[in-house]
């Protein structure tokens, strides 16, 4: 492909020249709910990630913790960061497989756009008060925020993102319902948003339990893919202070990962040689770690499970906080003139119960406290 300084190349010449014939080109999209034109030199995937970064959702991501609830310091992950690095190691595995970027990226960065306070805590909390009402998924929650809840535009509610980004994301609400009969799978490029979002945190929340204390990195060391990528640390850099011997073996156990998702995935690719996007959604998952990579991650996954996610520390906060979602679900339930007016307005169309959740879900952890203080007298957390 040439540059003429007089004409530059269209979205989908660019993609022509790097896209391997498996990723999903931006021509072949479904398009949006609500039909617009092309952009001259801005491919509609390009678009969707721009829209998702400008969203006021997007921007509340900075204010929702990642699993550390509470006063816990300021190092730990915010939802926003975790967002951030897990659209980086996917742009890494998206480009070594020649797919389309601009769409991994716009689906990593609406991933979790979804997420309401408090991490977990808080969706579980939620999903309990729904409880009969058709409970509460982030996943499905962000869905909701890009079509309904987002108003940035006058000619359409929500951000009016292309099919492909939607479909993305409602592959991850359904992950765990049984597949229907002649449903495809999912394009390679929610796989690989999917693989980077499990590798992402298991070694960013590995990470930020030994910087707060919750566990040792010898501790660690009990799970394979620790020790293993510790071993390879020491053997590069000898007497390397705490601080640094831990960033070392984050970034050991993300390269571990990646490497192997590619040699793995590459692998796979070869064999079946699918020469469209469609043609690769009718195998199995494509983009997946090897047999021996999996059983090392589950082990780890179940030792944060059980050493981290369900400490002492982490365990009293997040009941605190599912106490104070709770509280004020139940409250605005009986004294609905508390809710902003626009929730009021969207309770006569989706009902009480499931507006409060929609207005809960979308705010940051401070201002749940703020707002459940100011509104129905709940103590700060943790005074």
């Amino acid at each position: 492909m040439t540059v003429s300084p007089s004409r530059l190349p269209t979205p989908a010449e660019r993609e022509a020249a790097l896209l391997a014939p498996y990723a999903m080109p931006s021509a072949a999209s479904r398009g949006r709910r609500h039909p617009e034109p092309e952009h001259p030199y801005r491919g509609p995937y390009q678009r969707d990630r721009d829209r998702i970064v400008h969203s006021s959702a997007f921007r509340r991501l900075s204010g929702k913790m990642q699993v550390f609830t509470g006063d816990m310091g300021d190092y730990h992950r915010t939802r926003l960061t975790h967002t951030h690095e897990v659209a980086s190691i996917a742009r890494t595995i998206g480009r070594a497989l020649r797919l389309n970027e601009d769409l991994v990226e716009a689906l990593a960065l609406f991933h979790d756009i979804g997420h309401p306070p408090f991490g977990h805590a808080g969706e579980d909390a939620l999903d309990e008060c729904l409880r009969g009402e058709g409970g509460f998924s982030h996943n499905r929650y962000a869905l909701t925020i890009a079509e309904e809840l987002e108003s940035r535009y006058p000619s359409f509610p929500g951000l009016n993102l292309s099919q492909e980004v939607l479909d993305g994301q409602a592959t991850r609400a359904a992950k765990h319902a049984p597949p229907s009969a002649g449903q495809v799978g999912p394009l390679l490029e929610v796989q690989v948003v999917e693989a980077a979002d499990s590798m992402t945190y298991d070694a960013h929340d590995t990470d930020d339990a030994v910087k707060l204390g919750l566990v040792t990195i010898d501790e660690l060391a009990e799970n394979s893919l620790v020790r293993e990528s510790l071993a390879a640390v020491r053997r590069r850099y000898a007497d390397l202070r705490d601080d640094l011997l831990r960033k070392a073996v984050v970034h050991e156990l993300l390269d571990r990962q990646v490497g192997d998702l590619l040699r793995e995935t590459g692998s796979r690719l070869a064999q079946l040689a699918p020469q469209s996007a469609e043609e690769v959604r009718r195998h199995p998952v494509v983009v997946r770690p090897s047999s021996g990579l999996a059983e090392q991650k589950l082990e780890l996954e179940r030792f944060l499970y059980e050493r981290v996610y369900r400490h002492a520390r982490l365990v009293a906060v997040r009941a605190e906080a599912q106490d104070r979602l709770r509280t004020m679900f139940a409250g605005y339930r009986q004294r609905p003139e508390l809710l902003p007016p626009r929730f009021q307005t969207r309770a006569q169309a989706v009902g009480i119960s499931r507006a409060i959740a929609d207005y809960l879900a979308g705010m940051t952890d401070r201002y749940c406290v703020q707002i459940g203080a100011q509104h129905f007298g709940i103590r700060l957390m943790g005074g």
